[in-house]
């Protein structure tokens, strides 16, 4: 059993609480703009859709959460928020690169916690 398969509930807590935090897009998008991505737009259009950003954010790390306490829901949920994350960080690399000084650190995290669910994934396929 791998480290990460031994300590899923705490990485899926951990990593659940603090995508959470996004729950500050909803309220504040521009400022969430502006701490994420060190830019901003000015809109309606951009507030709804920062806004519908930071609730899906939210529900992945309530998610997370979630399956941290039900292992049942851990496959599903690792799934999908591996994919949002790694698609998250692979959009901004491809195509945002200028916004990398302030998301690197978002990316990073992002990408650390994607990897570690796609390896429990996979060792957990292995071990089914």
């Amino acid at each position: 059993m791998s480290f990460i398969t031994r300590h899923i509930k705490w990485l899926m807590l951990l990593s659940g609480l603090l995508t959470c935090t996004m729950i500050y897009a909803v309220f504040a998008p521009q400022a969430a703009l502006e701490s994420t991505f060190g830019a901003s737009f000015h809109s309606p259009l951009a507030d709804i859709v920062v806004r519908s950003w930071g609730i899906l954010i939210t529900l992945v790390g309530g998610m997370l959460i979630y399956a941290a306490f039900n292992p049942p829901s851990r496959k599903l949920v690792a799934a999908v928020a591996a994919t949002s994350k790694s698609s998250y960080a692979t959009l901004v690399l491809i195509f945002g690169q200028q916004y990398l000084r302030t998301a690197g650190w978002v990316i990073g995290f992002d990408s650390i916690v994607a990897i570690a669910l796609f390896i429990y994934l996979f060792s957990t396929k292995q071990a089914d």
